[in-house]
């Protein structure tokens, strides 16, 4: 048995659920920690199959869900790994021996993402293997000290991007924290539509835009950020003799502008006299 309880946030995840928690459940960890969204499929059922902590965040979203998975752990180090996640055999105590022969405080597995044969969804494959976000530290197969988790803790107005947000504070507080060359899991995309993509791109926009708005000029290069991924993955498209994948980019580029300018529009509208969100790091 492996000393690492493992915390799985999902909603509405019914069609990747059972691969993720099979794999999850062969690596024998000390405890499997499942919580819920407030589904409306199947996802609760298959969770209770594979664990009886099974949680609820009320709906109020990933960074929640995370923590409350996290204050529930009873072990010294949580796994945070997403239902897209499928762990090869043996990858989760290679990412513990990686974790403590290195002293991180946190180490996210790499990832090798796949999806459907459609065609948005296989862009965003593409774009996730080449890309250089590949190498940026994240919560998708992340096992963290608990301690340190809790005390950093997510801010709930983040409902994407928390993972670059918590990354910023953890280095700017000197933590080791890093993305594994030697472990590799699969990331799946849920679904190869148009609409998942877009929804992705706005969803990373309003991250991007959130983190403009809390840290200021120490964020204001992120406004470039989807422009330059953009024509990065323009010009690498026509260079590998890729063409088809420049509308991927060009979408990807107009809708994090998009889901920006929301994050800025919601700003404006709360004021300046509004008090900031609560960061959660209530420790258990």
């Amino acid at each position: 048995m492996l000393d690492v309880s493992v915390v799985v946030p999902v909603r509405n995840a019914e069609r990747l659920l059972d691969d993720c928690l099979t794999s999850i459940a062969r690596s024998r960890p000390r405890e499997l920690i499942v919580v819920d969204g407030k589904s409306t499929d199947s996802t609760r059922e298959i969770a209770w199959r594979y664990t009886q902590r099974l949680l609820s965040d009320e709906g109020r979203g990933l960074p929640v869900a995370r923590l409350l998975g996290a204050q529930a752990a009873s072990s010294p180090l949580v796994a945070l790994v997403d239902a897209d996640v499928v762990l090869p055999e043996g990858a989760l105590e290679a990412l513990l021996d990686e974790f403590t022969e290195g002293g991180y405080l946190a180490l996210q597995a790499g990832l090798s993402s796949t999806s459907g044969p459609g065609y948005w969804g296989q862009a965003l494959a593409e774009h996730h293997r080449t890309g250089r976000s590949k190498d940026w530290f994240g919560l998708v197969a992340t096992i963290f000290d608990r301690d340190a988790l809790l005390r950093h803790g997510f801010d709930q107005r983040f409902l994407s991007g928390e993972d670059i947000e918590l990354r910023w504070r953890l280095e700017r507080a000197g933590a080791k924290v890093g993305v594994s060359r030697r472990t590799v899991v699969s990331h799946r995309f849920a679904d190869d539509s148009f609409a998942f993509a877009r929804g992705q791109f706005l969803a990373d926009g309003h991250g991007l835009g959130r983190m403009v708005g809390k840290h200021g000029w120490r964020g204001g290069w992120l406004l470039a950020l989807p422009l330059a991924a953009g024509v990065r993955g323009m010009a690498l498209s026509v260079a590998r003799g890729r063409p088809r994948w420049i509308p991927y980019y060009a979408a990807y580029s107009l809708y994090n502008y998009a889901g920006m300018l929301g994050a800025f529009r919601e700003a404006l509208a709360r004021g300046p006299s509004s008090s900031p969100a609560r960061i959660v790091s209530k420790r258990g």
